[in-house]
Order: structure tokens, then sequence, then C-alpha cells
């Protein structure tokens, strides 16, 4: 039996607004007010994950939110080959204020305003939920530049960010690009698309609270990706259809190692990556997915 219209309607809805736009407004005032020791650097702050997204459901509380450093960049040059590179090399010019400074200056902002709610993680600085404010996650980041070519300055490349997790490995991505991106197929979709996505996260969470996935498997980021390379005109006239539609696509006619993530800057499925999904995992989802679907009753 199939899950019924009403029940994925449910799942359809988008979390929490009102509260999560409170959290960013407030954490956002703290990393921008005067004084800080990166005041007169040139920074940005803004929304990147499920909430960012719209996509974000009931049980999906954080927050996540980028302050990314643009005084500096850092750069992926692996594209540059002979008089281009040489180019590149050429007009590259050292900053004095980088990344580490940057993250050192942030995390003394938070904790002075937060105290003991701060607690650094792998990716990102944690600040717990407290009264009406949810938990967030502040990644802080610098300007990435991903070259395409260097015939002259400053070059063409992909803009994004980058940040580095605990063992001092460097992680690229682009949410701007993510989220334009997405929202551009959403609207492509007739509105579909991200309804769609929050069902799949409202599954993907009755998957782990009855056993049948794991934790951490299934990241709503690479469920974005998933379901936006879905053909448009696979998304119709009922979240039932939408959902069977994008499922048997993805099983019976996607390629899947041509799947990208909604950046359209790497491929989604890819093994050993910071930024792609496990094909293993993915696979993992699909097949609990359908099995749940099947035996919904």
């Amino acid at each position: 039996m199939a899950i019924p219209e009403s029940q994925l309607d449910t799942w359809s809805h988008q979390g929490s607004i009102q509260q999560s736009s409170d959290t960013y407004n407030t954490i956002k005032g703290t990393l921008e007010a005067d004084g800080t020791p990166y005041a007169g650097k040139s920074y940005e702050v803004f929304l990147q994950g499920s909430y960012g997204n719209d996509t974000n459901i009931w049980k999906e509380s954080d927050v996540d939110i980028v302050i990314k450093l643009n005084d500096c960049y850092y750069s992926d040059i692996e594209a540059l080959k002979g008089e281009e590179l040489a180019g590149y090399h050429a007009a590259f010019v050292k900053a004095t204020y980088c990344y580490p400074e940057f993250k050192r200056d942030v995390l003394r902002v938070l904790t002075e305003k937060y105290g003991r709610e701060v607690s650094g993680g792998d990716k990102a600085i944690a600040i717990a939920s407290s009264g009406n404010r949810r938990k967030a996650d502040v990644i802080v980041a610098a300007e990435f530049h991903r070259y395409h070519s260097f015939k002259s300055a400053p070059g063409k490349y992909a803009s994004g960010i980058c940040f580095w997790n605990k063992a001092g490995e460097r992680i690229a991505n682009y949410p701007k690009q993510h989220s334009a991106n997405l929202t551009a197929r959403h609207q492509a979709t007739g509105g579909w698309l991200k309804p769609v996505v929050r069902i799949a996260k409202n599954l993907r969470g009755r998957l782990v609270e009855d056993g049948m996935l794991k934790s951490g498997v299934a990241p709503s980021y690479y469920l974005e990706g998933l379901f936006y390379n879905v053909p448009a005109e696979k998304f119709t006239s009922s979240y039932e259809d939408c959902f069977v539609n994008a499922i048997n696509w993805i099983q019976n006619d996607a390629k899947k190692s041509e799947l990208l993530c909604a950046n359209e800057q790497y491929y989604l499925l890819r093994e050993n990556s910071h930024v792609c999904w496990s094909p293993a995992n993915a696979e993992t989802f699909l097949s609990a997915a359908i099995k749940l679907w099947k035996a919904w009753s």
C-alpha cells in the first residue's frame, strides 16, 4: 500500500520559520556588531542549509549560518596549466589577515556573547538552544575560487566558500549556487520540488525511527541534490505522483554517476569525498524508502 496523500501533505509542510528567523537575526547581529576584532574587514553573514533553502522540516531545528571573510581567498588551480598557471602566480598577492585569524576572532566574539553555550565541532561552531533561540551552527569560512582559466587577472572561476575541519582538511562548497539553483528548479517544477524534498526528509526520519536506516546515511544536503536532478516534467499533480515519478526516474532512468549536486560544481555520488554522497549510502536510502512505501499500512 502506498503512503497516502494525506500523510505526504503533512510531511510536505515547512518547519519553524519565525523562530529560525529570530535565531538567525540574533546571531547575525552578534557577528556584525561594532567593535569586533574583524569589524574593519570585508566579510558577509548569510544562511545556508535547510532553513536557508526553505526545505526545513519540524524535526530539523538547527539554523546554519556562514560568516565568510572576503579579504582573502583560497584557490583550486588544478585546471590551470602552463602560461595560465604562471599568470595566476604572478598576480597572486598574499593576504595579511587570513582564515586562522578570522576563525579565532569569530570564536572569541561568540564565546564572549554566549559563554558555555558555544562549543567547537568538526566543521562548525555550535551555539546551543536557549529559550526561544534554536540551536545554530556557525561555519567560519573564507572566499574560495575554483579556477577554470586565467588568461588575465582576475581569471575565470566559480566563487564559493572554504573552511577546514579539525583534521586540517580543506572543504570547499558553493552554498549560494546551491540555493539559487534549487530555487530555480523549484520554480520550474511549478512549486513541487521543495515540498517533495521535505517529504523525503520526513520519510528519512520515519526510516530512522523504525530502525530501517541509520542516522547520518542520508544527509539533507544530499537529498536536496538527489531530487534536484529529477526532470521538471516528473513533478505533476499530487505529492504521491511527484514522489513516485521521482524515485522511479532515479532508479530506472537516471545515469547515477552523472547526477550533480545542486550547486552543479560536483558530482552528487562519489566515494571518499567531503562534498559528495557515498553511492552505497544513497542506494541504502533509496531501497529503504521504497520498502517503507510498499509496506505502509
